[in-house]
């Protein structure tokens, strides 16, 4: 491990859509609501933040992640999905640690610099 004091607090999946993929977007909601103790985000129709697109934040503790994940890998409904860690860096935490299910989508990390800076 590169940096054995960072600690994970959480994870976040964002699970992004578009106007004809919102339905799958519920439904992988909707599954993930029924299976597993997991917080939501608010539904953002337009871009926020780095995101280049619409899209809904999913917290899960570190103890879920080899639950959730694979339960994602799984039912994703061809949506991509960013997972990564929150350790107080959100510009590594959205790089360098990040995970992706499907595309990997350009992030404007220059957003994230800005807040952290």
């Amino acid at each position: 491990m590169k940096n054995p004091t960072v600690e994970i607090k959480n994870f976040h999946a964002h699970v992004y859509f578009d106007l004809e993929s919102r339905e799958a977007a519920a439904r992988i909601r909707e599954g993930l609501d029924a299976r597993f103790e997991v917080h939501f985000g608010r539904w953002h129709d337009a871009i926020v933040g780095p995101h280049p697109k619409s899209m809904y934040q999913v917290l899960f503790s570190p103890q879920q992640f080899g639950e959730v994940v694979p339960w994602l890998m799984l039912n994703r409904e061809g949506l991509d999905i960013l997972i990564h860690p929150t350790t107080g860096d959100d510009v590594i935490d959205h790089t360098d640690h990040a995970l992706w299910l499907g595309e990997k989508l350009p992030l404007n990390i220059e957003v994230l610099r800005r807040i952290t800076t």
